[in-house]
């Protein structure tokens, strides 16, 4: 992991078409500001996490066979 250390105002440079920007830091709370491409999908870690935890159950669910009642 590359860590690097920014104040507010300043930038880094991921590839060509990605940059991330220190908006404004409160406390033990920093805002960053992401600019991407559409294509590039920007989710929060822990909304990732759920993501991939909610599809995981869904194809279980799936995989599931019928239930079947008592005649």
């Amino acid at each position: 992991m590359l860590v690097l250390s920014r104040r507010r105002d300043e930038s880094i440079v991921i590839g060509e078409n990605i940059q991330i920007a220190v908006v404004d830091i409160r406390g033990d709370k920093v805002r960053i500001g992401i600019d991407a491409p559409t294509a590039v999908c920007v989710h929060r870690k822990e909304l990732r996490e759920a993501i991939e935890r909610e599809n995981a159950e869904s194809t279980a669910m799936q995989e599931l066979p019928p239930v079947r009642r008592p005649a």
